[in-house]
């Protein structure tokens, strides 16, 4: 075969193996998208009043996110933002006062609406809140991928909008998130040292734990194929998962964090709550271990007396 045989065939080649290379990555990244779930519920289902708005995050993106205001409060400013239920009358006739407040974030493939169960306990107690939904997720514009680092910009950009509202005291700012919005509003704080305090509900310790749990469950050898979705997975979304996991993120944040598990969690074994609060290094962190499983938020209502207690404390101190 003479020279430009060559070149023509080491350039099919190149082409095959690249187009298998990309179709590979595509397959990665089919299999490991979130699904995206409609709401089936708002705050307004709860009798709470609220307000439906568009915050605007990274890469152009915008997302979608219910506003709570605590009780005996003015009426919100107006923002621009549909309002989508009147506020109470007694909130309305209250004088205008800066309350606490919480962001609130779920997990992956889940949405704002799934997070709702707390909404009450939390205005009850005197918290306005922020019922967030990611990108790729519930009613948020979508983008080329979800990630940990990607909810964290999301939690960031919703507390960034939080903490300008008038009625709202932006040195008393908690973060709330579950399982992988657990490990993003841990992410969101170790590099927001504006955050007041963080509830960790059902964590995992490491990306790469969560993935290898993930391989054995499609039953993908680690070795070579595991490694290499790994590899790929931390190229795409930019970060290691050294840097962005929970028991390397705990010891960076310089405010109190309170991790929340449930004692029968299958997805994520308790123990890496453990692991978690093992690497607390000089953060104040408290554990709290309920009954119940990965995704059941009937034990932590029932306990959020507890949770409560610890925004209170945190908070007043602010």
């Amino acid at each position: 075969m003479g020279a430009p045989g060559l070149i023509a065939a080491f350039t099919a080649g190149a082409a095959t193996l690249a187009g298998g290379r990309a179709l590979v990555h595509w397959g990665i990244r089919k299999g490991l998208a979130a699904p995206r779930v409609p709401h089936h519920t708002d705050p307004g289902a709860h009798g709470l009043a609220f307000e439906t708005l568009r915050i605007g995050t990274e890469n152009g993106k915008s997302l979608h996110a219910w506003f709570i205001p605590a009780p005996r409060r003015a009426a919100l400013a107006d923002s621009g933002a549909a309002v989508s239920a009147p506020v109470a009358q007694d909130d309305a006739e209250a004088p205008p006062a800066t309350a606490p407040a919480v962001v609130v974030m779920h997990g992956w493939g889940g949405n704002a609406a799934l997070m709702l169960p707390l909404a009450r306990p939390l205005r009850e107690a005197g918290y306005a809140t922020l019922f967030v939904d990611a990108r790729c997720h519930g009613a948020s514009d979508d983008d080329s991928f979800a990630s940990l680092p990607r909810f964290a910009e999301d939690v960031e950009h919703a507390f960034a909008w939080l903490a300008a509202q008038p009625g709202v005291d932006a040195k008393r700012i908690a973060l709330l998130g579950h399982s992988v919005g657990a490990g993003a509003v841990l992410f969101a704080a170790s590099r927001t040292p504006q955050v007041a305090a963080v509830v960790s509900v059902a964590a995992f310790s490491h990306p790469a734990a969560m993935m290898r749990r993930w391989l054995a469950a499609k039953h993908i050898p680690e070795k070579p194929v595991g490694r290499y979705i790994l590899d790929y997975v931390q190229k795409t979304i930019g970060h290691r998962f050294d840097d962005i996991a929970p028991v390397s993120t705990i010891a960076r944040i310089r405010r109190p964090v309170l991790l929340v598990h449930g004692a029968d969690d299958a997805v994520v074994p308790i123990d890496e709550a453990m692991q978690i609060y093992a690497m607390r290094g000089d953060t104040p962190v408290e554990l709290m271990t309920l009954t119940g499983d990965h995704e059941s938020f009937a034990d932590l209502e029932h306990h959020m007396g507890r949770l409560v207690a610890f925004l209170d404390r945190t908070l007043a101190s602010r």
